[in-house]
């Protein structure tokens, strides 16, 4: 089975490259955590850069899709879900995206509301990554924390880690502790989480 993976992610511009190796790197150990691997099933991993260019690269890939099994995209949901099922109807009703000609739902894989949503949630990762200057209690509460708004969940995690030498950041230092997260621990929180390694459990 073999599959292709558009992640939003990375960058356009002098340090695109380095920083779209860095985006599949953090994206892959994340999922080699969850048992992918290069010798089964770990999907072809694309850093897009932008939202509108992940989509754009998925329709391409779509359209492509006879040397693939199966192509996904995994992106910001940007606001919290109505239904955890209706992908589509949220991109629609967000970005006014038409779904595809052949696309159905578990196609779109979503960080909900961002991918410092996961991030959030690790609160071991973000302890062993930043140290004892790691202000735990500026994050969001672990509760219902996809119902969080993303300005309120990324503000959280920046001030939390202000007083690091590492402190927070897009880009390189985003991926670099992405790349640290347990999977186990983000199932407790994340129901998009748990949705999107049950579909690629199934399809890959």
């Amino acid at each position: 089975m073999s599959a292709a993976l558009y992640l939003e992610g990375g960058a356009t511009g002098a340090d695109s490259k380095e920083l779209q190796i860095r985006c599949r790197e953090g994206f892959r150990r994340l999922l080699e955590g969850c048992g992918y691997n290069a010798q089964k099933r770990m999907p072809r991993l694309y850093a897009c850069g932008s939202r509108a260019a992940t989509f754009d690269d998925f329709k391409i890939g779509l359209a492509e899709k006879a040397a693939v099994d199966y192509v996904a995209m995994w992106i910001d949901s940007e606001e919290p879900l109505a239904g955890l099922e209706a992908t589509w109807e949220h991109l629609k009703r967000h970005d006014n995206w038409r779904k595809p000609a052949g696309a159905t739902d578990d196609q779109v894989l979503f960080m909900t509301t961002c991918m410092e949503t996961l991030i959030v949630a690790d609160r071991g990762a973000l302890a062993d990554h930043y140290g004892g200057k790691l202000q735990i209690s500026a994050l969001p509460p672990l509760v219902d924390l996809e119902s969080r708004a993303r300005h309120v969940v990324q503000d959280g995690l920046f001030h939390a880690t202000r007083n690091c030498t590492n402190a927070y950041a897009k880009g390189k230092r985003s991926f670099e502790i992405l790349s640290k997260l347990k999977p186990d621990v983000l199932r407790k929180y994340l129901p998009s989480f748990v949705r999107s390694r049950r579909i690629l459990d199934e399809r890959l």
